[in-house]
């Protein structure tokens, strides 16, 4: 199920949201909990209901360890150790083998001249995102971080379904304490409209401007050679992509908002970045999170040096890229964001500051272009792209007029994307008045009228 469908805007949220207050209200506290995690696995079997056991068994499993390294080894570190490294080993072992069995037989094919079959899954949807939440749950555990002997509030802490599809990565320790707490259980107006009003900025961000973007994108992508028509498809997919997963991030808080449940800020205006490490603070920041405290702190971070540190910065990018999907194009993207970190880190040692607006452009310029390999379907298209947009190919494949109102667009968005607040600014200072409920109407209206062309959103494949 979709947030930006009408089943989910008119059934599936309304009815969710009544339920679990009603349920409250009349103090079936735990009842409350089992209904919204009940609806929570119906939400995400809407989509392929033969997946559910999938996420049940991975939550038992990942339960059970939890318990293990919590309890009954809390005074045995050599089994919490075994345990921890077998849970997150299988953990590994079901992502990769549903995401990367079948890029792994592929490329063993090419490299041997064998004729291994291919198997060909659909990606469980959001399996990234739930295995991810429970890996860092387990090294919490580990660490004495988080005990949950509760196994109904566990399958809510990783079924929550605003967070569900495609993030935020979430740590129990700033989840559960918001379910337990009692003010939480009752209805709050205030939380209500914010969450409203957040939501039908996000909807309008994904339905009437990411999915407007997506069409040059796609358009561009497949057929664009020459310098102009490589430029606007490239520019089109790095507005679409903003666009569609800060629409998605808050849409996600809105709705979480209403159970009075505040997730952590994923998305903080990133295009505004004056270096990739800034980007990386604002880009999908839990995932920015997750890949400090669980990839590259554990590697030694920079406590070793500045080589070192290269290294592991390297090494947490390139699996960075291939956690966003199973293709070399992928890697490829992770490792040049890690080399760009590690450029970065070198000119900050050796360099002078650079003018403001010299490093928005370098940081954008490149930005820009890793996006071309993230969203190229493979190596001829992106190399295409990449030979249009540095004038190998000509000026210009279709003429002017087509990419006209792409152009427009780009020219209109870019200083909105730079200069106006986010949506975290804009709640943190939220105060009713006349003007928001206008403006919300005037979103939502406008957003029902482009649902006909219902799409996913693109952090849904990784």
């Amino acid at each position: 199920m979709l947030f930006n469908s009408y089943a989910f805007i008119f059934v599936f949220f309304p009815v969710s949201v009544m339920v679990y207050f009603v349920l409250n209200r009349m103090k079936w506290i735990l009842a409350s909990k089992v209904w919204l995690a009940l609806a929570s696995l119906f939400f995400y079997g809407y989509w392929n209901v033969k997946y559910v056991p999938l996420i049940l068994g991975s939550i038992v499993f990942n339960y059970t360890a939890g318990w293990l390294l919590s309890a009954v080894y809390a005074d045995k570190p050599r089994q919490r150790k075994l345990t921890l490294i077998i849970a997150i080993s299988m953990n590994l072992l079901l992502l990769g083998y549903y995401k990367y069995a079948g890029f792994f037989l592929e490329n063993l094919n090419t490299l041997l001249g064998g004729h291994l079959t291919v198997i060909k899954f659909v990606l469980p949807l959001g399996i990234s995102f739930f295995t991810f939440t429970q890996i860092a749950y387990l090294v919490d555990a580990y660490k004495g971080k988080v005990k949950e002997y509760n196994f109904v509030a566990y399958v809510l802490f990783v079924t929550f379904y605003p967070h569900l599809i495609a993030g935020p990565i979430l740590h129990h320790s700033e989840m559960m304490p918001q379910f337990d707490r009692l003010r939480n259980k009752l209805w709050n107006w205030g939380n209500a409209s914010r969450g409203a009003y957040i939501f039908c900025i996000g909807l309008f961000k994904k339905v009437v401007i990411a999915d407007t973007f997506a069409e040059y994108a796609n358009t561009g992508f497949t057929h664009a050679s020459s310098f102009i028509d490589s430029w606007v498809a490239s520019l089109s997919y790095t507005f679409q992509l903003y666009f569609d997963f800060s629409g998605y991030t808050d849409m996600a808080i809105g709705i979480a908002l209403f159970f009075n449940i505040i997730l952590p800020q994923n998305f903080n205006s990133p295009y505004k970045a004056l270096n990739i490490q800034d980007f990386w603070r604002r880009w999908h920041m839990t995932l920015s999170r997750f890949l400090r405290d669980y990839i590259y702190i554990p590697l030694g971070g920079n406590r070793k040096g500045t080589a070192v540190a290269i290294r592991n910065i390297i090494i947490t990018f390139l699996l960075g890229g291939l956690w966003h999907g199973a293709g070399w194009t992928f890697i490829l993207w992770g490792l040049m964001h890690g080399v760009g970190q590690a450029v970065h880190k070198l000119w900050m040692k050796v360099g002078k500051p650079l003018p403001k607006w010299l490093a928005w452009v370098i940081t954008f310029g490149f930005i820009n272009v890793t996006w071309v390999f993230f969203r190229a379907e493979n190596w001829g298209q992106a190399t295409r792209i990449l030979k249009g947009m540095f004038g190998v190919q000509g000026l210009t494949d279709a003429g002017i007029s087509p990419l006209v109102l792409p152009a427009l667009l780009i020219i209109v968005f870019l200083p909105i994307v730079l200069f106006a607040s986010n949506s975290s600014e804009r709640s943190e200072r939220y105060e009713p008045n006349w003007r928001i409920p206008a403006v919300m109407a005037v979103m939502f209206v406008v957003s029902l009228l482009y649902l006909n062309r219902i799409t996913e959103f693109l952090y849904f494949n990784f």
